[in-house]
């Protein structure tokens, strides 16, 4: 619908500014731009249309009727579906001069080149050029893959029926807090604990499952040694040392920003806000485990904002998606190349993200009762240590086999530990900014990470 009303000044006529993504007619002609791969003209630059291989057999022939509807969930973008056949993905932000976006890039590499299954197909996109030197992407065509909703949604569920069996079976906690408080790392090397299967059930495999299409996503975005922009490099310790700085830089900063506000905070999150600050030198210390001889494995192309809510579930598999990154990055940063343990503490710091939750009451769904909370946190606390345990087991063999990460325990662990660390700084910053009455869990999370380190 109309975006908001202009005027009228006295003597003129009311106009309407419009989102034309609205308009089916609109929509429709976007996607017949891609078809046709057309060139639309305007004063200082154009609009570039251009369609992937498969394209004809993912829209199912020029001859069917795609109907068009504007996707109505929360994210960053505009994104249309065409019938069961195809999504476009608009992006409202747009820089001339960004080049490429790692949507596009990523996706042309993986579906085209590295021939990965796990991720949806790339159809067309559309680019502007406004010189002969960059073309600045401004949407993106991809199969729609059928699914049963992210692996979010999807997790929240498993959690909320493993604390229901808690609750209705073990009174006990203290193999979970043994369990839980041990070293993540140790434990993916380890035999699973006793109460596994009462705890993550049929779960189990979903973690180990997510574990192993990481992997083949990350061998594959590391697969051409040929291709610039995607051939990995070596994590030297010049990079090391970039990296600390950046970490002590930011980590700093965040610290600085909560120590100004924490007074403000709602009660629940203000002692968790002030026992991370009180952690400031531990923060320091791990960051500067970095500084020295290279730690081994190499810097890639990734995925770059790696969570449960970029899976989808599609009954018995996943399928990953959005490989834009980070939205409040500048594109050029996006691109950069890192260490492919950046993906994982993403998704290791997303599973605690959905217990805590399921365990606070700050989702959808049925919500725990505070009488319960005391008995269900070190079982929560047990359950993401357990997924994320059999998660690193899965993903880490093939990886370390080929290089991508360091061989060395100690190593290893300095490297996860410090993208651990950031992500949980990440997420403080985040819901600093967006939702102040979520702060717990990434306090709680930075906490633990520091006080179990």
């Amino acid at each position: 619908g109309p975006l908001f009303e202009v005027g009228p000044e006295e003597g003129e006529a009311v106009a309407l500014v419009w989102d034309a993504l609205e308009d089916p007619v609109f929509c429709d002609a976007l996607l017949d731009t891609i078809g046709k791969k057309r060139r639309l003209r305007g004063a200082k630059g154009e609009l570039v249309a251009t369609r992937a291989r498969r394209f004809n057999e993912l829209r199912g022939g020029a001859e069917a009727e795609l109907s068009s509807s504007v996707m109505r969930r929360e994210q960053s973008n505009s994104s249309v579906r065409y019938g069961d056949r195809l999504i476009l993905k608009v992006f409202r932000r747009v820089g001339l001069r960004d080049g490429a976006n790692p949507e596009l890039e990523i996706g042309r590499f993986l579906t085209e080149k590295a021939r990965f299954s796990h991720v949806p197909h790339l159809a067309g996109a559309l680019e502007y050029r406004g010189d002969r030197r960059s073309a600045a992407t401004v949407a993106v065509l991809h199969e729609h893959v059928e699914n049963e909703g992210d692996a979010w949604a999807y997790t929240l569920d498993q959690i909320d029926r493993s604390f229901d069996h808690i609750l209705a079976h073990r009174n006990d906690s203290a193999e979970a807090r043994a369990f839980g408080t041990g070293d993540l790392l140790a434990a993916a090397d380890a035999d699973l604990p006793d109460f596994a299967g009462e705890l993550v059930g049929g779960y189990a495999e979903s973690a180990r499952l997510l574990g192993q299409r990481t992997a083949e996503l990350h061998l594959a975005l590391a697969s051409d040694a040929d291709e610039p922009e995607f051939a990995p490099e070596p994590l030297t310790s010049l990079y090391q040392r970039s990296y600390y700085q950046s970490l002590r830089t930011s980590g700093l900063r965040t610290l600085e920003l909560l120590r100004e506000r924490v007074t403000s905070f709602p009660d629940a999150a203000r002692d968790e806000i002030e026992a991370v600050l009180s952690l400031e030198g531990r923060l320091l210390e791990a960051f500067q485990e970095l500084i020295g001889p290279p730690l081994g494995g190499m810097r890639l192309r990734c995925h770059g904002d790696f969570h449960l809510g970029q899976v989808l579930h599609t009954g018995n598999d996943f399928m990953i998606i959005d490989f834009e990154g980070e939205p409040a990055r500048p594109v050029s940063e996006r691109r950069l190349k890192r260490s492919c343990l950046t993906d994982v503490a993403g998704l290791l710091r997303s599973f605690d993200y959905a217990m805590n939750t399921v365990l606070l009451g700050l989702g959808e769904g049925g919500a725990v009762r505070p009488e319960d909370v005391p008995t269900l946190e070190p079982w929560g606390t047990a359950w993401c240590h357990l997924a994320g345990s059999i998660f690193l087991h899965a993903y880490l063999e093939p990886v370390r086999s080929e290089g991508l990460v360091p061989r060395g325990e100690r190593e290893l662990r300095i490297l996860l530990r410090a993208h651990l660390l950031e992500k949980a700084l990440y997420e403080l910053r985040y819901e600093l900014d967006n939702r102040p009455g979520w702060l717990r869990i990434p306090a709680r999370g930075l906490r633990r990470l520091l006080e179990d380190g």
